[in-house]
């Protein structure tokens, strides 16, 4: 008895010796870490096309202007934007597992701050306030999450790894629109932010089981002065976009904003060219190739966000779809990007990458053209084809740009390229919906009060002008209770033919810079450090 008795300890270590080396044993693993890495950015991906179909409702909800739905988009993508090469040198310095779990708790928590902001505070503000703290906690996410992709695969299997990578975040890219339908339809807009909390606790546990740390590097300058400048710059030419209709685009306002825009990016290069540690050392530049790759990512962003932004309003203000028909009808546009991405890596493989992003911009030009000509009778099944046209025109330039930028710099500046990249993406999005919004607001401002006179409707007070100019801006005709009937009906096609003719000014414009897109695609090689056929979406 008593041998058994002593015995049964030995069983009890023995397990737990088996279960602790079963532990270990994931710490490391590649499989495990490439699991980890896209979950993390799988909730900034899915994010990216959620919040579109969420805006309309956020807009009726929190009774949001144009430029406030606006900087629902532009305040996420911007602190994205001007974090991203930033956050790739704290990863660098103090270790990018430490900067990823940081990024994963900070996205989750910012994200139902941004639904309590709605469901408790009633506040637009505050939804722009967090959504701008989730936008600098998802810098801390992309760059770190390649950075640990490349610290755990070897060489050989890296590109596989990228490959699996880019389609999982290019599969919840695609996934927003419907998830994004059904939350808003079923439960309200703020589960749209909500859904990233449990996807946060899953991505930190597995994260801390399995990811391994990067080295950490010694005696890095995070450039301050540099980081200050660059984000002045684009704060100030983004507020300048957005606040242009309500400046007016001669005013002393609007004049002192883009000059001093201007003189941030002076100011931004003049540093950059004599710091000892740059935050975006110049001579990146040097490569036409990258530059060319860099201008051209921010076509490719300005016409996609561009597009998705002012087709939701379309279809819910105008068409009276719901969130989900409004996902189905988007789908297309994501769904084309993951089916067009192999191929565009099988022919950016075979003959490399300059005329496959030629054609691609090419056909999205198309695309958006299509788009310009929709009209009150077009139906919806039109926008399908031409969503489909973009989507897969777009392809090309997405799998291409990693090889065009990353390719064209110098090995020791790849992950500062990288950054480059990702950070083009996003400020091609801002300035996109920025620009755009401004082409809608000022066509709005010239069309409508003529049209509403035409129409022989009631006189509105300077004040009511300015309420139903900010209403037709997003598609909604602000018609008062009590309203007659055939009166309504006129209010009603007077805004959304006026809304209309905005959206298709928008679209022309950004038709005209994917021709621009494809002519510089032409400036494009593969660089001598490309890795082929890797398909990566940030």
């Amino acid at each position: 008895m008593s041998q058994e008795v002593e015995a049964a300890p030995a069983v009890d270590e023995s397990a737990e010796t088996t279960r602790s080396r079963g532990l270990r044993g994931l710490r490391g693993s590649p499989t495990w870490a490439l699991l980890a890495a896209a979950l993390g950015t799988m909730m900034v991906a899915l994010d990216g096309t959620i919040v579109a179909v969420a805006n309309p409702d956020i807009q009726t909800k929190l009774n949001a202007s144009l430029a406030d739905i606006q900087w629902v988009t532009n305040g996420y993508l911007l602190a994205l934007a001007v974090s991203l090469i930033t956050i790739g040198k704290i990863g660098d310095r103090f270790g990018h597992k430490k900067v990823f779990l940081i990024g994963i708790i900070g996205f989750a928590a910012t994200s139902a701050g941004v639904g309590v902001s709605g469901s408790l505070g009633k506040s637009v503000a505050m939804v722009i306030t967090f959504r701008i703290l989730q936008g600098l906690f998802g810098a801390m996410l992309q760059p770190t999450a390649l950075a640990l992709l490349r610290n755990t695969f070897p060489a050989e299997k890296l590109n596989g790894a990228i490959g699996v990578w880019g389609a999982v975040v290019g599969a919840s890219t695609a996934a927003g629109p419907i998830v994004g339908g059904l939350l808003v339809q079923h439960i309200n807009w703020e589960a749209c932010f909500y859904i990233n909390i449990p996807v946060g606790i899953v991505a930190l546990v597995v994260g801390l089981m399995v990811l391994n740390e990067t080295p950490p590097s010694q005696g890095r300058s995070f450039d301050i002065p540099g980081i200050a400048l660059l984000s002045g710059f684009l704060f100030l030419l983004v507020w300048a976009l957005i606040k242009g209709p309500d400046f007016g685009w001669g005013s002393g306002k609007e004049i002192a904003f883009l000059t001093g825009s201007g003189v941030a990016l002076i100011l931004f290069i003049a540093r950059e060219a004599t710091a000892k540690e740059p935050l975006l050392p110049l001579r990146l530049f040097r490569s036409i190739s990258l530059s060319a790759g860099t201008v051209l990512v921010l076509c490719l962003m300005f016409a996609m966000f561009g597009a998705m932004f002012f087709m939701t309003f379309y279809m819910q203000n105008v068409h009276g779809l719901d969130a989900i028909g409004t996902g189905v009808r988007l789908l297309p546009l994501t769904g084309m990007l993951i089916v067009g991405s192999p191929l565009s890596g099988f022919a950016i493989t075979k003959v490399g990458p300059r005329i496959p992003m030629a054609v691609g911009m090419l056909l999205a030009s198309g695309a958006l053209f299509g788009l310009s000509r929709i009209t009150m009778t077009s139906g919806l099944n039109e926008t399908i084809v031409y969503f489909a046209m973009l989507g897969f025109g777009l392809s090309p330039v997405i799998v291409g740009a990693t090889e065009v930028i990353v390719g064209n710099a110098e090995v020791e500046l790849a992950g500062v390229a990288s950054g480059l990249q990702s950070t083009a993406m996003q400020v091609g999005g801002t300035i996109g919906t920025a620009v755009l919004g401004a082409i809608m607001s000022a066509k709005v401002s010239s069309l409508l009060p003529t049209r509403w006179t035409a129409a022989h409707l009631p006189a509105l007070s300077p004040a009511q002008l300015v309420e139903v100019k900010s209403a037709t801006t997003v598609g909604v005709a602000a018609v008062s209770p009590g309203t007659p009937g055939p009166t309504a009906a006129t209010i009603t096609e007077v805004v959304h033919s006026t809304f209309i003719s905005g959206m298709s000014a928008a679209f022309l414009i950004a038709a005209v810079v994917a021709i621009g897109g494809a002519l510089i695609a032409l400036l494009t090689k593969k660089g001598e450090n490309a890795t082929e056929g890797a398909v990566v979406m940030h």
